[in-house]
């Protein structure tokens, strides 16, 4: 009763779609929040659903540098990372550190969804090759491919692809401030003991998506 009455909340959220259009609903948390593939599956089965990840330590470093900005005398990233740093065992209470075990949600997932309602677009290749990684969503949401090259420019100044030009608008439009913050300087060694740690991890989310998204080269 409990989860038809928040799928009930969950379609009155959304705007109203008339046929042939697609709505589309973004929450970061969704991924690695344990009760939404059921609240979401009990909404609707058909649901279509696309994650974007990136290479899980320089995720945990770029989520440790937002809440740096935020928080200047949270500890440092190396003390965050370990449960003991002399042992070398890795927090995975630690959000940071949790939220790239990608193939563990996956698995969540997959007990509501079937692989082929799923698609993940590399974080990564959002940069090198904005068009082509859109391009997969546009076929993987049965859309004509639209989004283009020519679309897009590389902004040097914060380091990644933004808009020529927004709908509606006609200036180029970009990330806001809160993307593209310069990393902290990492302690090499803290790096690789994380590399080490996902590794398995990563390979296993390789073999279940399909997909080889190159964290570990």
């Amino acid at each position: 009763m409990t989860m038809l009455l928040r799928s009930r909340q969950q379609r009155e959220l959304m705007p109203k779609t008339l046929e042939g259009q697609i709505t589309m609903e973004k929450t970061p948390s969704y991924f690695v929040t344990r009760e939404a593939p059921a609240r979401i599956s009990a909404m609707s089965r058909d649901t279509k659903l696309i994650v974007v990840v990136r290479d899980p330590v320089t995720r945990a470093i770029s989520d440790y540098t937002q809440t740096l900005s935020k928080k200047p005398d949270i500890p440092s990233f190396e003390s965050l990372t370990f449960k003991n740093r002399t042992t070398g065992l890795i927090d995975t209470s630690w959000s940071a550190i949790q939220i790239g075990i990608y193939a563990k949600h996956l698995d969540n997932w997959l007990q509501y969804f079937p692989m082929d309602q799923i698609l993940f677009v590399s974080g990564e290749r959002l940069i090198s090759d904005p068009a082509g990684e859109l391009g997969r969503v546009q076929d993987f949401l049965g859309l004509k491919r639209i989004i283009t090259d020519k679309h897009f420019y590389f902004n040097q100044t914060k380091g990644f692809p933004c808009l020529k030009k927004a709908e509606g608008s006609s200036k180029p439009h970009c990330l806001g401030k809160t993307k593209g913050r310069t990393h902290p300087n990492i302690d090499p060694e803290v790096v690789q003991r994380l590399r080490d740690f996902y590794r398995p991890f990563n390979m296993k989310f390789y073999q279940m998506t399909g997909r080889f998204f190159g964290w570990d080269d």
